[in-house]
């Protein structure tokens, strides 16, 4: 059945003055956030129930979104979006799978959003700028300061989980795992459970005695939202954690892991968001295809003499994955769990299970 989808005008407004025409989708309240855009042709679920995009505006650059409907196996976490820019809404989804429209996910959601905008345009201003707030809004404002004034805060501890809670190992158990939840994607705990693990879901508030006391076989480190270097708690934490056990950290967890080590993070100009990233190899030299979503990046070079950089970005050579020698730990900037997205380095899973099981890592 068609959706009835709104003729109501809208204007996306950004923090540079420009603003843009189209209508509205989803909720029809105002709202501020940081503007970004993310690259994925399919995916659209996944971004759109991704913590790591709490206080931010998601702006697809494929043309064509919701055509293959609403599928709620397919939700990575709580929606965490403050608004959803497209060019094109569809609204005669095609899928056995699908459970509705999309337009009625954002409605129910709360999720404000805006389609008919010239994204191609959008994504070359952020291209050349760089990332900057924006406003969905029914009347275009006068005065910009919400706009100028916004700022992502909080965000690990607003999408972190508030108790802990465990998930059983798929079949027989053979590891028991403690996930340090900064915005954690539900299909890290499943590649986990498939490979045998219990996995213990903690807070980002955890403290390391509590972690430790659970006796963990291993510790992953989650991806998450904002800036790591806003996570002083969780990284001091991460000081006591490291070391004790083999450590996998993944995109926030891979930031924060940096940190704790004496590191630093730095913003980049647009991000890296899309399931299209080229990711080399700096060991074994295959450059792979992977999933990113990630607005900073370890500064590999504050590292020396502490870990060694083991992926950078084929395009802008940031750095893209770590490992600490003596340490049993090692992390990556990108998703090898992502769905939906490229597979190609579900291995590091692998990797992890062996470290688990006594094999020396790093």
């Amino acid at each position: 059945m068609n959706e009835i989808q709104s003729s109501k005008k809208a204007y996306l407004v950004l923090s540079n003055g420009m603003v843009f025409e189209g209508r509205r989708i989803g909720s029809e309240r105002d709202s501020v956030g940081e503007l970004v855009f993310t690259t994925g042709m399919t995916g659209y679920l996944e971004t759109l129930t991704d913590p790591s995009y709490c206080g931010q505006i998601v702006m697809q650059t494929f043309p064509l979104i919701g055509n293959y409907g609403v599928i709620s196996p397919d939700f990575e976490g709580k929606t965490a979006v403050r608004g959803y820019v497209v060019r094109e809404l569809c609204d005669t989804p095609s899928n056995f799978r699908s459970e509705g429209g999309l337009e009625k996910f954002l409605i129910e959601n709360d999720i404000p959003g805006i389609a008919g905008v010239d994204t191609r345009e959008i994504t070359r201003l952020i291209r050349e700028e760089g990332v900057m707030n924006a406003k969905i809004c029914s009347e275009i404002p006068s005065d910009l300061s919400d706009i100028l004034s916004y700022a992502v805060a909080k965000a690990v501890e607003t999408v972190s989980a508030k108790e802990p809670e465990v998930y059983p190992a798929e079949g027989e158990r053979k590891f028991r795992v403690a996930l340090m939840d900064y915005g954690a994607k539900k299909n890290i705990i499943r590649s986990l459970q498939q490979r045998g693990c219990e996995v213990t879901c903690f807070p980002q508030s955890a403290k390391a005695e509590e972690v430790l006391a659970m006796r963990p076989d291993g510790i992953m480190l989650s991806n998450g939202p904002g800036d790591p270097e806003e996570n002083v708690g969780p990284i001091n934490e991460l000081k006591k954690l490291i070391g004790k056990v083999p450590v996998f950290g993944i995109c926030l967890g891979h930031q924060l892991t940096a940190l704790a080590m004496g590191g630093k993070t730095m913003k980049l100009k647009y991000g890296h968001r899309g399931a299209n990233q080229p990711v080399k190899d700096l060991i074994g030299g295959r450059t792979y295809i992977t999933s990113q979503n990630h607005g900073y990046a370890v500064v590999s070079d504050s590292l020396k003499g502490i870990g060694r950089e083991t992926f950078i970005n084929a395009n802008d050579q940031s750095c893209e994955g770590m490992e600490y020698p003596g340490k049993n730990c090692f992390t990556v900037q990108f998703h090898p769990e992502a769905c939906g997205g490229p597979r190609d380095t579900g291995f590091l899973f692998d990797r992890f299970i062996g470290m688990m099981g006594g094999e020396r890592n790093a």
